[in-house]
Order: C-alpha cells, then sequence, then structure tokens
C-alpha cells in the first residue's frame, strides 16, 4: 500500500476537454451582442471516506476522443475493467465521472483492443447515479475471473460537464495521467495578429477556476505546438519572433498555470498528452527565467489570411494524392487516394484518430476529430486502394502509411472517413436563420455593412437554388440542403430585418460562407423585394447521392434502326432529333441505345422535388413522371462541341432492385410514391422508349458519349461530382464501340486528358 499523500490530498488541475474552440474566437472580428461562454460554478462530489481512490481514463484504439477502453487506476497500476454485467448505467457513471454529461453506448469483447496488468472490476452493477465506479457494486476491487479479451469499452457524449474539474487525490501518479482541459484558446497579443482571422498566433492559455491563465514555456517543446496547432485547425507550426514576445512579457504580470504539458506530437489533441511536473514551486508570477508559451501556425491553403499572389495561377497545382468526398461541411468527408491514375476509397479495418489525422494535415486541416468506419458518410465507387492502414502521425502523406497489400475482399460499405479539425473562421456568427419551425429552416438573414453600421438583412431571393442553399447550410454546419425557397411568407422573420442586404447571389457549391459567392456589391438589384419573398432554406444533416454505373453502360449499348411508324409515342413527347419532324413515316431512324444504372449511395432517399400534385400522366408510357429534367445524354465531339443528344423529358423514379437486406419503398405503378431509397438503384433498361440517342446522319468517327444525373441541381446531393459519366465511343457508320466508360473525377486529371486507346487506335483497350 503506497504512502498517505503527504500534502493535503494534492489538487492537481487536471481540467476537462472538449469546448477547445470557443476561446480563440471570442474578442475579435465579430459583432457585438453576441452571448459569450456562461460560466458554471462546478462542486466535485463528495465521495464517503472509505471509498476506494480510483482514477479513470479512455485508452486503447480510438476513433474519437471521448471513446475508448475503460481504464483504472488503482494501487499504482492502471488495469481494465470485465464486460460481464456491465451495462449502460455503469458507462453512464464511467462517463460522468470523466466529466462527460452522459453516455452514448457501451461495448464488450475488447473492442478498443486488449489492455494490460490487472482487471481491476468485474460483475459490476450500477444504478447509474453513483458519483464513483468505486460505489457501484461488484466482485471487489482486484477479483475478477476474466481475460483482457472482455475488456470493455464506452462512448461518451461530446459535450462535457460545464466547469468541470478532475480532483486528483493519488500521489505519484502526475507523468501517467491524460492531461484534460476544459478551455483552451489561442490569445493573440500583438496588435496585427488581432485583426486576423484566423487566430494562428499568441499566448496558449488553459482556463482554471474560471481563469485564463499562461502556461510557463521552459519546458515547452516543438511536439506541444504542433499538437496545439492541430487542435485549432492548423496542420503545422511555424518559428516566431521571440524578441518581440519577451519585450511583451516583461511589461505585464502573468498568472501561471500549475503543470508542463509532454506530448510526443501525434496526438489528436492536447487532452490526450501526458501532464507534466508541476510548475507550481516555482512562483506563480515568475515563471523562473521563462516566459509564457507562445505558438505560431501554419493554416492550410483554403484558410490563409492574405492569400498568396502574383504568379500562383501561372503554375500547375500539383494533384494532390487524397481527397475527401460526400462530407457536409468543410473538413470532412468519405477519404479516397489515387493510385495508378485512379480514385479508390481505403477499407475501415484498423482505422484510427492516428491515421484520420494524417489525412487531415495532408489536406491542409488540423488534427481529426473523429475516424469514421462503415461508409457512414456515404460509399465510393472503383477499387478500395487500401486496407489495414498504420501511422505513426509524422507522415506527410496518408500513402506513406503502412498497410496490408495482401488482404484483399473490403466491400465499399467499410469505407473510411474523417472529420478534422478546421480554424474558426467567423463565418457562423455572419448569418442565421430566421422563424423557422426548427433550427434546420427559416428565412436566410445576413450581417451587412450599412451606413457604417453592421445589420442583419434578407437574400434576394431572385434565381436562388440548390448550390445557394448548400452554402448556406454548410455555413451554419447545418449540414446539406434538403429545400431552397423562394418564398419564406410562412416563416416570419425579424421585422428588423426584412430590407435586402445581398442580391444576384450565384455560388458554385464550394463555398465556405455565402460572401465569398458571386453577388451584386452596394448597387442592389431585387424586383420583388425582400420580406415574404427573401431567400430560404431547409436542411439536413444527410443527403443521397447518386451514381450511375459506368459499367453497365459500356457492355448494354448497340445501334437499333428503327421505323417512323414504330416511333409515334416517342415522337409526341420529342424523344427524337429535331430533323425527325421533316422525314416522311415510312423512313428509318438510328438509335443509339443503352441501360443505365443510377445507385443511391448516399446516406437518405433520393426523393423528387416536385410534390405528388404536380406530377404529370404520360400516356404512352401509363405511369406519372415525377422529375421534368432528370437526365441529360450527350454525344460530344472530341473537342466537346454537342453534336446529338437524347430528349428523354421525364422521369419515373423508382426501386428497380436493392443491395441484400434492403427492401423496395418506390414504385410507380398506381400512382405509387416515387424516389430511390438508399442503397437501391433505379434501371432504365435499354429498350425502354426514350432511352437512346437519335444520332440519325451522324458521320462516323470518334466521339465522347455523356450522361449526367440531375444537371440542373434540382435534388440536393452529398456530392455532385460523382453525377457525369463519360465513354469514349467510336462509330463507323454501321457499328459502334463504347469504351472507357468511367465517371467523372474517377480518373486522375492526366487520364482524363489523355483517354489511352485511342493513339494506337486499339477500341480494345480498358
Amino acid at each position: 500500500m503506497p504512502a498517505p499523500c503527504s500534502l493535503p490530498c494534492c489538487l492537481t488541475t487536471l481540467l476537462c476537454l472538449w469546448v477547445l474552440c470557443h476561446a480563440q474566437y471570442e474578442p475579435w472580428g465579430y459583432p457585438e451582442g453576441y452571448p459569450g461562454p456562461v460560466e458554471e460554478h462546478y462542486e466535485a462530489p463528495q465521495l464517503p471516506p472509505d471509498t476506494p481512490r480510483i482514477q479513470l481514463r479512455l485508452a486503447g484504439d480510438k476513433r474519437k476522443h471521448n471513446e475508448g477502453r475503460v481504464e483504472v487506476f488503482y494501487e499504482g497500476e492502471w488495469g481494465t475493467v470485465c464486460d460481464d454485467d456491465f451495462s449502460i448505467h455503469a458507462a453512464q457513471v464511467v462517463c460522468r465521472e470523466m466529466g462527460y454529461l452522459e453516455a452514448i453506448s457501451w461495448s464488450a469483447g475488447a473492442k478498443y483492443g486488449r489492455g494490460e496488468g490487472r482487471i481491476w472490476y468485474d460483475n459490476v452493477h450500477c444504478t447509474g447515479k453513483e458519483k464513483s465506479l468505486a460505489l457501484c457494486n461488484s466482485n471487489g476491487i482486484g477479483v475478477s475471473d476474466c481475460k483482457h479479451s472482455e475488456d470493455v469499452g464506452v462512448v461518451c457524449s461530446d459535450k462535457r460537464i460545464p466547469g468541470f474539474r478532475f480532483i486528483n487525490t493519488l500521489n505519484n501518479n502526475v507523468e501517467s495521467l491524460n492531461l484534460q482541459v476544459e478551455d483552451i484558446r489561442i490569445r493573440a497579443i500583438l496588435g496585427s495578429y488581432r485583426k486576423r482571422i484566423p487566430v494562428t498566433e499568441g499566448y496558449v492559455e488553459v482556463k482554471d477556476g474560471g481563469k485564463w491563465k499562461q502556461i510557463c514555456d521552459e519546458d515547452w517543446t516543438q511536439m506541444n505546438s504542433r499538437v496545439v496547432c492541430g487542435m485549432f485547425g492548423f496542420p503545422g507550426e511555424r518559428r516566431y519572433n521571440a524578441r518581440v514576445y519577451k519585450m511583451f512579457a516583461r511589461r505585464r504580470k502573468h498568472i501561471y498555470w500549475g503543470f508542463a504539458v509532454n506530448c510526443t506530437g501525434n496526438e489528436a489533441h492536447l487532452s490526450s498528452c501526458k501532464l507534466g511536473h508541476s510548475v507550481a514551486d516555482k512562483g506563480n508570477s515568475t515563471c523562473g527565467q521563462g516566459m509564457p508559451v507562445v505558438v505560431s501556425c501554419v493554416p492550410g491553403r483554403a484558410f490563409a489570411p492574405t492569400p498568396m499572389a502574383g504568379f500562383r495561377k501561372a503554375f500547375r497545382q500539383e494533384q494532390p494524392l487524397v481527397r475527401l468526398r460526400g462530407g457536409a461541411i468543410v473538413g470532412e468527408g468519405r477519404v479516397e487516394v489515387l493510385k495508378n491514375g485512379e480514385w479508390g476509397t481505403i477499407c475501415d479495418d484498423n482505422w484510427n484518430l492516428l491515421s484520420a489525422t494524417v489525412v487531415c494535415r495532408e489536406l491542409g486541416f488540423g488534427t481529426a476529430k473523429e475516424a469514421l468506419i462503415g461508409g457512414r458518410l456515404g460509399q465510393g465507387m472503383g477499387p478500395v486502394h487500401m486496407n489495414e492502414v498504420e501511422c505513426s502521425g509524422f507522415e506527410k502523406s496518408i500513402t506513406e502509411c503502412f498497410f496490408n497489400k495482401e488482404s484483399l475482399g473490403c466491400s465499399h460499405e467499410e469505407d473510411a472517413a474523417v472529420r478534422c479539425n478546421v480554424p474558426a473562421m467567423g463565418f457562423q456568427q455572419r448569418l442565421r436563420l430566421s422563424g423557422g419551425r426548427t433550427p434546420f429552416e427559416g428565412r436566410v438573414e445576413v450581417l451587412a455593412e450599412k451606413n457604417g453600421s453592421l445589420v442583419w438583412g434578407t437574400v434576394c431571393s431572385e434565381g436562388w437554388g440548390t448550390m445557394e442553399a448548400m452554402v448556406v447550410c454548410r455555413q451554419l454546419g447545418l449540414g446539406f440542403a434538403s429545400h431552397a425557397f423562394q418564398e419564406t411568407w410562412y416563416w416570419p422573420g425579424e421585422v428588423s430585418a426584412d430590407d435586402i442586404v445581398m442580391s444576384g447571389v450565384r455560388c458554385s457549391g464550394t463555398e465556405m460562407s455565402l460572401s465569398h459567392c458571386l453577388h451584386h456589391g452596394a448597387h442592389l438589384s431585387c424586383p420583388k423585394g425582400g420580406a415574404r419573398f427573401a431567400a430560404g432554406v431547409s436542411c439536413s444533416e444527410t443527403a443521397p447521392d447518386l451514381v450511375l454505373n459506368p459499367q453497365v453502360v459500356e457492355q448494354t449499348t448497340y445501334l437499333e434502326d428503327r421505323p417512323m411508324l414504330m416511333l409515334q409515342c416517342a415522337y409526341e413527347e420529342n424523344c427524337l432529333a429535331n430533323s425527325a419532324s421533316q422525314v416522311p413515316a415510312n423512313s428509318y431512324r438510328r438509335l443509339l441505345r443503352f441501360s443505365s444504372q443510377i445507385h443511391n449511395n448516399g446516406q437518405s432517399d433520393f426523393r423528387p422535388k416536385a410534390g405528388r400534385h404536380t406530377w404529370v400522366w404520360h400516356d404512352c408510357h401509363r405511369h406519372y413522371h415525377s422529375m421534368e429534367v432528370f437526365t441529360h445524354y450527350d454525344l460530344l465531339n472530341l473537342n466537346g462541341t454537342k453534336v446529338a443528344e437524347g430528349h428523354k423529358a421525364s422521369f419515373c423514379l423508382e426501386d428497380s432492385e436493392c443491395d441484400e437486406g434492403i427492401e423496395k419503398k418506390y414504385e410507380c405503378a398506381n400512382f405509387g410514391e416515387q424516389g430511390i431509397t438508399v442503397g437501391c438503384w433505379d434501371t432504365y433498361r435499354h429498350d425502354i422508349d426514350c432511352q437512346w440517342v437519335d444520332i440519325t446522319g451522324l458521320t462516323p468517327g470518334d466521339y465522347i458519349f455523356q450522361i449526367i444525373i440531375n444537371p440542373n441541381y434540382e435534388v440536393a446531393e452529398s456530392d455532385f461530382t460523382n453525377n457525369v459519366v463519360k465513354c469514349r465511343c467510336r462509330y463507323d457508320g454501321q457499328r459502334v464501340w463504347m469504351y472507357n466508360c468511367h465517371i467523372g473525377g474517377s480518373y486522375s486529371a492526366e487520364t482524363e486528358d489523355t483517354f489511352p486507346g485511342l493513339l494506337n487506335n486499339q477500341v480494345t483497350h480498358r
């Protein structure tokens, strides 16, 4: 038994981490009137004197900071908890003891890897109201018949108990405890940095007992700076002018935090670093010969305060080896890597925060907040390039990490994804939704400068569409747009914000802020005016993602010469080329026929924008069509000029087939509901009316065949980049070859340009 603590219960000011980013963004660049962080008093629970003194931590193979294997420190040794009789109530006790609001779930069978040492608790029975795991009924501390293959893990909520303070009553253990900080910030000190957004340089401060305190720099390392910068969304750290800060430090009296920090540099955030020795004995105001810790971070290309000007457009930007797809906001998405000129995904076996952080830093973001598995951000197409990825955390690219080249058989249901820390740019404070029934909908109101002051106003709805709505939802962190509204009379917004302050908005859909979109300047133009005609949006956390199967197009293409006598229905529906109206009834049309198989690989069902009451009945096809424009079929010559097009006017959307275990929901017959379920596909067979391109009179030669799904962006999707399929097409006047069909963006830029196979006249190239 270790000797009792000589000091009266040494208070380790281990604070509890996660509201990481509040403080960095408080002081500068935002309008007045925004509520600041609320100070809440927290009192540590009083435990009976005979309660075993334990400490808890989450360890193992994590995908988030707030999950892991439950480990208990007792009698100088870390051990684990057995999963026998463990319940969500026990998980609740564990999470609250570590400062989280609640438990989300728990897992048995060493999901986070096998621990080491003793198994301190077995057959744990909790009601959920206990103040410590040590107060729950069990076999007794240290009494267990389990193996480490039965180690239990928990997932706690992201939210922390406000003002939580961890009271350490154990001695000689400061070095091996995980540092937990409730609030941390980078506070800009120099005038030039105070005006910048994002804040990239300044003092590192932690909140202790409601006060912001500096950290003494005597034991601070570059690895610590690397971790702090990563937490705030920056991929790296850099040197700063220490002389200026020394001069500034001499003129101020500082309050120092009582501990040093030891990071290895590959931690996702400061909470995973070790707590260093106590520095309280050096005096809280002097810090020996040192000064407050200063960090200077390097922002990624997209977040640089002053973008590089000059000659950057003269150079071709090097193509990255990794990209994110299908995410709702900047810095999240399915991870795709480029290999042998083709983009593919990563299998989620062994996928963890360390590997996810390498991806985030490579892309110019900070460390990873979460490593997602199971195709959570949609399924990719094409090959799975990497499996069982293992990174040290210091690689420049995920492609440098070790992976199992022999391990095959991963499906896209196991695609890995990431959520990265990104810098606080202040965009969210410049926009709001007003009048909606939920926080996810409402009239769009923006903060704009008018007569020298900032005022709230509305956005002109003329031309307002899905792409603009997508930017609004992203800027507010509300996911994807589900609808864009051009009238908002049913959402009474703030009367003081009725005036139009922004008009002519046109977005590409990738902007981080509505102000980045094209729009009118000081001279506004909005014929209908604001108020009830102002722009509005409805946002959703998930969205569909339509992807057309390129192999089906390639394998089903053929030519058919069909007499005009048999094309009366198609003629009435304008499915033939314009020249068809000037030919005799006994003539023939040459049709390029093919099948299209459209999958929904997203996270929610694809539903037509139009309501049932506006669907159009088609006598020829004997069913209702729900979308007037759903696909474009075009034949282009090699310089991109359109030489023929499909005129399929309308579509009926339904589930033709589904993946195993998924039931069909949508069927066109009998005025049924229309749409495409997640995991299902809608097949338009080659022998269906209008499923063709009329190429009558086309000159023999080489062409590009192109199909675009949802071309007018009528329905929001998580990824519009995969809505195009391109094929090489060779027509000799009698036969047609379709080859090298692929989804747009699935190849590298170089491969996309060259289309191998034409140069040597070999059309069999795949």
